[in-house]
């Protein structure tokens, strides 16, 4: 039956029967949202059991209506702070969703991130699964468009039928549409044809600022009219007859694999931004017209007037939630505290206890035999043709690896390292991306969530920086989820000098990585260490930054033999390049060269270790070392003043002070970016002949 619907902003065309949903269910569910937000309202905050509330009323009615309709096993989602009738809709236990505000033990988080960021592993896979949601606003959206991307992937390359008919679903308010992360996944999705449904809940302001600020004309939805491969639903989300109908277009839309929808409803926010906010900025007579879009009242009217329920039985029903939420709330505040001791676990994966979703570890993948030992073959390749050569072999071994980024594809990366490989794995397994590193971060996100490999490549180490928030919440998502989650994938980042330094295309900063809660880091100095830290990250169940450091790429040191197919380097093991008893000398990346020769230079008996990798580092090798040769020169590209250098000096100190017999030094590159002209670069980045000089110096001391 075709019917013709007018909403407020256009006509839709819905070729369906009118959508029949379990108005019991709905009803009850809007009912225990909202005897949920009164209890935290009037009892809860006041009493400093709940520190962030975030009231739903309003949105209530079209979230539960759309979370009634992801049944798919494969149908996956991400909300935000105001998505709680969304989340309760998808099926997770009453009590997790009251007990989790109050930060006691159990709930989504264990009482490590605020209550209403919620996250449903769901894995009986009885219907969606919510991604862990995350505390910045438009950073949801990226991610469901690899999740997006997944469902084609397991479908068409892996030949999965299971994901036939799968979505991904995307919640927003509609300032969330001013951000990168917004646009990013706009472009990810509809470029790629995705089964990716944005639904927007439009209340017409971001916490106090109006959508005229945010946007031409004050209507983001009008102004993407023209965008191409996107279509678009918009209307009413609180009428109990044409909000179901627009929902469900949308939904089956997307789910027919048509392609990308954005459904915006107009919904009211019948409450501040958080129960604190008085709203100041709103008239009375506009907030009294909210009120009076009220959907709780519609549906009981559309209810009573259809003979689907009594006043006497919508009174009971009522009662009943309002029971069940007091109930709830009770045996919330008889859970006991989170334990203390468990606070610093699950930082990293740890083998004994695999996260229930995301990575290659949680869907059961097993890998080909590996070793620690080395069987050189063939030629000294450079470091680039190493890098090229172990992806390679990870793609042709494992249909789970993709490799992505700007240029990576048909071109082979601008620095060659993926030459060919488009060519032999073909366009679903390594491509190119939009320029917006936000979306390549994001997508990977979706993409490991779905238990698969991305091997994403950010084209300089400056270029990461549009990326931070989407790094920051990966890192942390293993943390603050109490291992319910993980998103296991190697970013790699070429960085660092090359003939010349420039501050775009050569910063290093290693040490923000290091810094990062739950990013593993890795820096080889040479080919055969490339191959072996590359391949152990590609199998391993950590996120990790692999930087490739630009001068060492074709760099005659940094040849070695391939060292095979199953040559691994566990992470954390330093290497001792020159062994000796008079100086222990510590680098990485570009300097291990630089500082070999410098040694080499001197015949001092100067010990000098690579650590290979930041995250973890090598601890026990360094203080074994400075007990040998009670001196110790740390020698670094980036930075000085909070380098990673720092982070050394400070644990020597710490724990072999006594053994020492000169203070520890440090040559590193002054507080500067990186020079572009060749003599100040020189001047700027410790070279041998500096290095030889710290390290003379300091054993003469």
């Amino acid at each position: 039956m075709t019917q013709l619907l007018q909403s407020p902003n256009r006509t839709t065309t819905l070729v369906s029967e009118k959508p029949n949903f379990d108005w019991r269910t709905v009803s009850r569910l809007m009912l225990l949202s909202r005897a949920l937000d009164d209890i935290e309202e009037q009892e809860l905050v006041p009493e400093k059991l709940v520190f962030n509330q975030f009231s739903a009323r309003g949105h209530d009615f079209a979230q539960i209506l759309l979370g009634s309709l992801l049944t798919h096993p494969h149908d996956a989602a991400t909300g935000y702070y105001r998505s709680r009738p969304f989340v309760m809709s998808l099926g997770i236990e009453l009590d997790e969703v009251v007990a989790s505000p109050l930060a006691k033990a159990g709930g989504y988080s264990d009482g490590r991130d605020i209550g209403v960021v919620c996250n449903y592993p769901n894995v009986n896979r009885n219907g969606a699964m919510l991604f862990p949601m995350c505390g910045g606003v438009g950073a949801q959206y990226s991610p469901i468009s690899g999740w997006a991307q997944s469902i084609l992937y397991h479908r068409n390359q892996l030949k999965d039928e299971r994901y036939k008919g799968a979505i991904a679903v995307s919640m927003g308010g509609d300032s969330s549409m001013s951000t990168s992360g917004f646009w990013a996944a706009l472009n990810i999705s509809t470029t790629n044809n995705l089964p990716h449904l944005f639904y927007i809940e439009d209340n017409g302001y971001g916490i106090s600022v109006p959508q005229e600020v945010q946007t031409p004309g004050g209507d983001q939805v009008a102004n993407l009219k023209a965008y191409k491969h996107l279509k678009i639903i918009d209307g009413d989300g609180t009428d109990p007859e044409l909000t179901p109908m627009l929902i469900k277009e949308a939904v089956e839309y997307v789910r027919s694999g048509r392609g990308t929808c954005l459904l915006r409803l107009k919904v009211p926010r019948l409450c501040g931004h958080t129960f604190q906010d008085t709203q100041t900025y709103k008239s009375a007579d506009f907030i009294a017209q909210e009120q009076a879009k009220d959907p709780l009242p519609k549906l009981r009217r559309y209810l009573l007037g259809k003979g689907l329920i009594t006043d006497e039985g919508w009174q009971a029903l009522e009662d009943e939630c309002l029971t069940a939420i007091r109930d709830s709330v009770d045996r919330a505040k008889q859970r006991p505290q989170p334990d203390p001791e468990s606070l610093t676990r699950y930082v990293y994966a740890e083998k004994d206890q695999v996260q229930l979703r995301g990575g290659l570890a949680a869907s059961g993948y097993t890998f080909p035999v590996q070793s620690v030992q080395p069987k050189p073959e063939g030629a000294r390749l450079n470091m680039l043709t190493a890098i090229r050569k172990t992806l390679d072999y990870e793609l042709e071994t494992n249909p789970k690896v993709l490799v992505f980024g700007e240029d990576v594809g048909p071109k082979g990366g601008v620095h060659a390292a993926t030459l060919g490989l488009n060519e032999k794995f073909g366009n679903q397994r390594v491509f190119d991306t939009s320029l917006s590193e936000e979306g390549i971060i994001g997508r990977s996100v979706g993409l490991a969530l779905s238990g698969l490999m991305p091997v994403p490549e950010i084209q300089f180490r400056k270029y990461a920086e549009p990326a931070a928030e989407q790094l920051s919440d990966t890192g942390i998502m293993r943390w603050r989820t109490n291992n319910q989650f993980a998103a296991p994938m190697v970013v790699r980042i070429p960085g660092g000098f090359a003939r010349r330094g420039d501050p775009w295309h050569s910063m290093s900063d290693e040490v923000e990585w290091a810094h990062k809660v739950g990013w593993q880091l890795a820096m080889p100095s040479n080919a055969e260490d490339a191959v072996g830290l590359l391949r152990y990250a590609l199998r391993d169940n950590n996120p990790t930054i692999f930087f490739e450091h630009r001068s060492l790429l074709d760099n005659s040191w940094s040849r070695r033999p391939y060292p095979g197919d199953d040559y691994v380097i566990p992470f954390g093991q330093a290497k001792t390049i020159i062994a000796g008893t008079a100086l222990t000398v510590i680098c990485w990346g570009a300097m291990v060269e630089r500082c070999e020769k410098a040694a080499f230079m001197l015949d001092m008996s100067i010990e000098v270790i690579d650590l290979r990798t930041l995250q973890p580092w090598d601890k026990d090798a360094i203080l074994a070392s400075v007990e040998k040769t009670g001196r110790c020169l740390i020698v670094h590209e980036d930075n000085k003043t909070a380098g990673f250098g720092a982070e050394i000096v400070a644990t020597i100190a710490d724990e072999m002070f006594f053994s020492l017999d000169a203070p520890i030094q440090r040559l590193t590159m002054p507080d500067i970016p990186n020079p572009h002209n060749a003599l100040l670069l020189e001047k700027a980045v410790p070279t041998e002949q500096s290095i030889a000089q710290a390290m003379k110096k300091l054993i003469e001391v």
